[in-house]
């Protein structure tokens, strides 16, 4: 009967380091599991952001970027140019002095591979010139911009069912910016037109005085290619 005891208090006291060996591994698995579910729960969720910022990405222009960066540019350039006005500094001399020897000659080599303006070539390449001219010339205003995208919401950008179309109305100094820009490009053209010496003895081919100058560019374009038929038509003998 002791044997038999001794034989079993042996047994229970081999079980005890067996359980809790087990016990022990099993709170191992559950630490690793709770583990995998929080970088489960971590993975998805920024994946879940960046499918947001992609979206957000994918709506914005193209030339996003580059145009921020270009208005962040400029916004700097503005600020210096106030500080040195404030301090009675001028900002191109300002400028020019952190402009290294590197820099000057990358804007050399650049401003001689600019094509020089050829002059007139066509209406629609001289209002092309003008439309970029001008469109760099614009300073938009991005504190405006961003109220006026809060206040507006969804109509900000109006689809097909939009009714906010027509309600805009400009501001008072925005008015003014327009009428201050088109005095400008009228007295800017007034300087190009010249009065050109009359000839008396030249053909009278024109109208009026219009006329007279689209005959001139015509004949400057096309001359060479009409020069026989306009000489069969004096002589009498076009067919």
């Amino acid at each position: 009967m002791a044997s038999c005891s001794e034989d079993k208090a042996a047994a229970a006291a081999e079980e005890e380091p067996n359980e809790s060996l087990a016990s022990q591994k099993r709170e191992e698995r559950l630490r690793k599991f709770r583990e995998l579910h929080f970088k489960r729960n971590e993975a998805r969720k920024l994946n879940h952001q960046e499918v947001v910022e992609e979206d957000k990405r994918l709506k914005l222009p193209s030339n996003w970027e580059a145009k921020k960066s270009r208005l962040e540019w400029e916004l700097a350039e503005d600020e210096k140019k106030k500080e040195c006005a404030a301090r009675g500094e001028d900002y191109n001399r300002v400028k020019l002095l952190e402009v290294t020897a590197d820099e000057a000659e990358r804007w050399e080599r650049k401003k001689k591979k600019k094509n020089p303006d050829t002059g007139f070539a066509g209406y629609a390449e001289a209002q092309f010139r003008q439309y970029q001219r001008l469109t760099k010339q614009i300073r938009p205003d991005l504190q405006s911009y961003e109220k006026q995208r809060e206040e507006s919401g969804e109509d900000f950008y109006p689809t097909s069912n939009s009714l906010s179309y027509g309600t805009h109305v400009p501001t008072k100094e925005g008015i003014d910016r327009m009428v201050e820009d088109v005095e400008k490009q009228i007295e800017k053209r007034a300087k190009y037109s010249r009065r050109r010496a009359y000839n008396d003895d030249a053909d009278i081919d024109y109208i009026n005085e219009r006329n007279a100058k689209f005959n001139k560019k015509a004949e400057r374009f096309y001359g060479k290619y009409t020069a026989e038929i306009k000489q069969n038509l004096e002589r009498g003998t076009a067919v």
